[in-house]
């Protein structure tokens, strides 16, 4: 897979996980989250731990109270929630 695909495929993946724990569902915004938010697009790319993702999101079709739980970006992807 080449660094174009990688890149597509995790955004993919983290747009998923954001959105099975309606981690956005609470408007959180502003200049802090956009920083957050690269933040974790670049731990997500470096991630090796992709399989294990898209198998918990094949696991929870209709959404999950939290995120994976060895997901790099899980205590973000929760604290966006519970804004």
């Amino acid at each position: 897979m080449n660094w174009m695909e990688r890149l597509n495929e995790r955004a993919a993946l983290m747009g998923r996980m954001i959105e099975a724990i309606g981690a956005m569902d609470n408007g959180p915004a502003g200049v802090q989250t956009g920083q957050a938010l690269r933040s974790a697009a670049i731990r997500c790319v470096r991630c090796t731990r992709s399989e294990a993702c898209r198998k918990w999101l094949a696991d929870h079709p209709r959404g999950a109270d939290r995120a994976m739980a060895d997901c790099p970006n899980a205590s973000l992807f929760n604290s966006l929630k519970d804004q």
